[in-house]
C-alpha cells in the first residue's frame, strides 16, 4: 500500500495535477478564482490527472546487467580459492588466472552480453559449473596420484585438467572476440578516418 502511494506521488499524472492546482491557487491569490476557488483548484488537479497519459510500464529486465555483478564476485572467489590453495601447482594457477582475465574482460561489456544470451550462458556456466567442477575434482586427488599416468595413452589427472583449461580458454576467447568485435571495428573506423584526414599534406588540412 505504501509503495503504491509513493509510486503515485512520483507519477507524471500527480505532478501535472499538482502543477495545475498550484496555478489555480495562484489565480485565487490574484483574485481571479472567486469564492469557489477550492472547487477550481480541485478541478484543475482532476483535469491534470485525467488528461495526462499514464507512466509507461517497463517489464524488461536487463539480464546481463543484473547478472554480471554476482558472476564477477563468484569469479573472484574462485580465483582467490585457487591461488590460496596448496593443492594446485603453478601452471594450473597460471592457466586459471589467464582464463579469469579473459572472462573479466567479457564481463566488463555487460551491455553487449545482454544482446547475446548464448554468450552469457557460456560465461555463467564456466564460472559456476565447468571451471569449479574440474578444479574441485583435481584438488581432491593426492598430488602424486594427480601427476602419474595410468597408461601409455592415458593422460594424468594433471594433464587432463590442463587440457580442460585449454578448452575453456579457447571457448571464452571466442566469446571475447565476439563481444569486443564492435570496439575493434570502432577503432578501425577511427584509424581510417585519421588516415583520410591527416594522411594528406598539412597545407590541405
Amino acid at each position: 500500500m505504501v509503495d503504491r502511494v509513493l509510486g503515485y506521488l512520483g507519477s507524471t499524472r500527480n505532478i501535472v495535477g499538482c502543477a495545475l492546482a498550484l496555478a489555480g491557487l495562484l489565480a485565487h491569490f490574484l483574485g481571479l478564482a472567486g469564492a469557489f476557488w477550492p472547487v477550481v483548484v480541485a478541478g484543475l488537479y482532476g483535469v491534470g490527472v485525467l488528461l495526462t497519459p499514464p507512466d509507461r510500464i517497463r517489464l524488461t529486465i536487463p539480464h546481463a546487467g543484473v547478472e554480471t555483478g554476482p558472476l564477477r564476485a563468484d569469479l573472484d572467489t574462485l580465483l582467490c580459492g585457487v591461488r590460496d590453495s596448496r593443492r594446485f601447482p603453478g601452471d594450473v594457477v597460471t592457466r586459471v588466472t589467464a582464463l579469469a582475465e579473459v572472462i573479466g574482460g567479457v564481463l566488463d561489456r555487460a551491455e553487449v552480453l545482454a544482446a547475446s544470451p548464448d554468450h552469457l550462458h557460456v560465461v555463467s556456466q564456466t564460472i559456476r559449473d565447468y571451471l569449479p567442477a574440474g578444479l574441485e575434482a583435481y584438488a581432491n586427488l593426492p598430488r602424486a596420484y594427480a601427476l602419474t599416468r595410468r597408461g601409455d595413452r592415458e593422460r594424468s589427472a594433471h594433464e587432463e585438467l590442463l587440457a580442460q583449461l585449454d578448452l575453456l580458454e579457447a571457448a571464452l576467447r571466442e566469446v571475447a572476440q565476439a563481444v569486443h568485435q564492435g570496439d575493434e571495428q570502432a577503432l578501425r573506423d577511427q584509424g581510417r578516418f585519421l588516415r583520410e584526414r591527416f594522411g594528406r599534406s598539412p597545407l590541405d588540412l
